[in-house]
Order: structure tokens, then C-alpha cells, then sequence
């Protein structure tokens, strides 16, 4: 039995969500600085380990056009640290979008803690994933 995980891979911060044993339900569980980036790869791969990960699920900042611009290569260029692990790329597109609409709906500000957004933005990242599995 394992868990996988999803990241929300910003410029600042990356927003990580875990699933469950059994591969149904999305859960956030942290949002982590971006620099250093090797304490970042080390955060990842510590909260892996510890969570019995087996693949990892990165969301790709897709332009709406279809195009992948740097973003992306930034993206694929940080999941190449964490080569130890199933590495699959979801589509993000408007997730940051989604995410701040389902805060604002919970109620909940998000103004003062962006990490909020990140972690909501990768639980919509792992349920996309989920949902087509």
C-alpha cells in the first residue's frame, strides 16, 4: 500500500497534498518554501518517505494556448531532483483559479497566507489525477 503525492511547483513556494491508502480522497498537507531549492527537494523527499510515496505528481503550468513556456521547463527541470520516485505530469491550467474560489467559498482568507492556495492548488492537481485513474 502507498500514498501519492501531488505539488504545486511555484517560483516561491510548492504546495503539497497527499492521497490516501486506497487512492480516492485528496488531502493538502503542506506548503513548503521554494529556495533553497535543496532543502526543498529534501522537505519533498523526507514528507515522502515518511507518507509510503511511491509516485509523485507534479502539476505543468500549461499555457492555455496548449504551449508549455518556461514555467514548465522550470517545472520539469525541479521534478528531475526527485528522480527517485514515479514522476507524472498533470495539466494545472486555472487550478490557482479554482483554488482561491474554493477558499473563498470555505470561507476562508487566504490574503495573508498564500501557502493556502499552493496546498489547495496541489489537492486539485492529486484529485485530477485521481479521477482519471
Amino acid at each position: 500500500m502507498y500514498k501519492i503525492m501531488a505539488l504545486d511547483v511555484g517560483t516561491k513556494r510548492i504546495g503539497i497534498a497527499l492521497s490516501d491508502f486506497l487512492h480516492v480522497l485528496a488531502n493538502g498537507h503542506s506548503c513548503i518554501d521554494r529556495e533553497p531549492e535543496n532543502k526543498a527537494v529534501e522537505n519533498i523527499l523526507k514528507i515522502a518517505k515518511e507518507n509510503h510515496v511511491e509516485k509523485i505528481i507534479i502539476g505543468l503550468p500549461i499555457n492555455m494556448d496548449g504551449t508549455q513556456g518556461k514555467q514548465a521547463d522550470d517545472c520539469k527541470n525541479f521534478a528531475t531532483k526527485l528522480s527517485s520516485y514515479d514522476i507524472i505530469f498533470e495539466d494545472e491550467r486555472l487550478t490557482s483559479d479554482t483554488a482561491e474560489e474554493n477558499l473563498r467559498n470555505k470561507k476562508i482568507d487566504f490574503k495573508k497566507n498564500k501557502g493556502l492556495v499552493d496546498i489547495e492548488s496541489a489537492c486539485i492537481i492529486l484529485e485530477q489525477y485521481l479521477s482519471r485513474i
